[in-house]
């Protein structure tokens, strides 16, 4: 077999740009400050409005500014900035569900009782000592606490709306873990059919070359052998395009024995393709549907050529192989081309495609995924 020189196999050295991200507590404690700011934010113009009306007339005072009204509202809200990392723990971890309602609901009721009323005179009393020394000291003890009472009322919607973001988070987790458990458990069952159909036509290719020539059947028997192995190991169900490339050469190899030079492949990856990462075993059954219906069905026999590169942040994946001019179209039937489909579906979803194109003597399957390199 000759194969073809892989375009790009020198890969430059990746260069690092951007500024690195965030350890997840400062991502999420970034975040929730974020939301309390928004929360803010749209608490400030009925605060304005609210305070002009009661301080209209012909002696009232100058109205606030608009940012001095938003940081008082926002010193109301710091209190519930702390709380809300392990309220969104307590939400998760008594989330409601079928068949767990009254713990969950008696949980978060009691926790309610205590957080928001303790939150509601933090939020009033952290503004008056910040912004308004001095009130604090003159104002009485029955105003401060008629104004908790008033903020502890308006703050039980805004507990309910921090346990409830906890526990739709929780869900979206749940689900995203289910879609993931279910994508794997797809892969692993479409990968241990595409095996024993590799075996099959191996064996059925190493017995006919049996009778011509023990020697190379010998050897390739050994080659088999390795390869068998080498996709029994347990690896990810993605890995890079340079493993899975290194992985379908054994193949190659393999067939090279049974074929000969009626075989020649030719890869073309551009640079930053190597790196992307593809599921696992995509082109050994590709590469199978390309001999089996292709090449071998030529007397002189052909090329199967692979093309990757990147574009628009998408890796554009193709393989195409002779064929002869007149017969059935090589792969379209195959279970290799429906296993790949399936497994790209489980995996992507909406997000990828997978066309076969057949020209006069050529059959050409294009694969276009999201790019996402190993380093990522």
């Amino acid at each position: 077999m000759r194969s073809g020189r892989a375009a790009g196999s020198a890969r430059p050295a990746t260069l690092t740009t951007g500024v690195a991200r965030l350890p997840h507590f400062l991502r999420v404690f970034a975040v929730i400050v974020a939301a309390w700011a928004l929360i803010a934010l749209a608490w400030t113009p009925p605060t304005i409005l609210i305070q002009g009306l009661m301080q209209s007339g012909a002696n009232a005072p100058p109205p606030p500014a608009a940012a001095q009204v938003f940081l008082y509202v926002l010193m109301n809200f710091v209190p519930w900035m702390a709380v809300t990392p392990p309220l969104l723990r307590l939400g998760r971890r008594f989330a409601l569900s079928e068949g767990h309602v009254l713990r969950p609901l008696a949980v978060h009721a009691a926790v309610g009782l205590v957080a928001v009323p303790v939150m509601a005179l933090a939020g009033t009393l952290l503004p008056m000592f910040l912004l308004q020394r001095g009130q604090l000291a003159a104002g009485n003890l029955r105003h401060i606490l008629a104004v908790s009472a008033i903020n502890a009322f308006y703050s039980v919607p805004i507990y309910v709306g921090v346990v409830a973001v906890a526990q739709a988070l929780g869900y979206f987790q749940r689900f995203r873990e289910r879609e993931r458990l279910l994508a794997r458990a797809q892969l692993q069952a479409l990968q241990a059919r595409i095996n024993p159909h590799f075996l099959f036509n191996t064996l059925n290719a190493i017995s006919a070359l049996g009778y011509r020539d023990p020697a190379r059947a010998d050897a390739a028997i050994t080659m088999l052998a390795d390869l068998m192995r080498a996709s029994l190991d347990e690896r990810p169900h993605q890995i890079a395009l340079k493993e899975e490339i290194a992985f379908a050469r054994l193949y190659l190899d393999l067939y090279g024995v049974l074929m000969g030079d009626a075989l020649r492949v030719s890869f073309d990856i551009a640079g930053a393709a190597w790196q992307t990462l593809v599921p696992a075993m995509l082109l050994q059954p590709l590469m199978e549907n390309a001999i089996v219906h292709g090449i071998a069905q030529l007397s002189a026999g052909g090329r199967v050529a692979v093309r990757a590169h990147i574009e628009e942040a998408r890796l554009a994946l193709s393989i195409t192989n002779d064929v002869p001019a007149q017969g059935r179209p090589t792969g379209g039937k195959g279970i290799g081309l429906a296993n790949t489909a399936a497994r790209l579906r489980a995996l992507y979803g909406d997000r990828q495609r997978l066309e076969m194109r057949r020209g006069m003597d050529t059959v050409t399957v294009d694969i276009c995924i999201p790019s996402r390199s190993e380093s990522a």
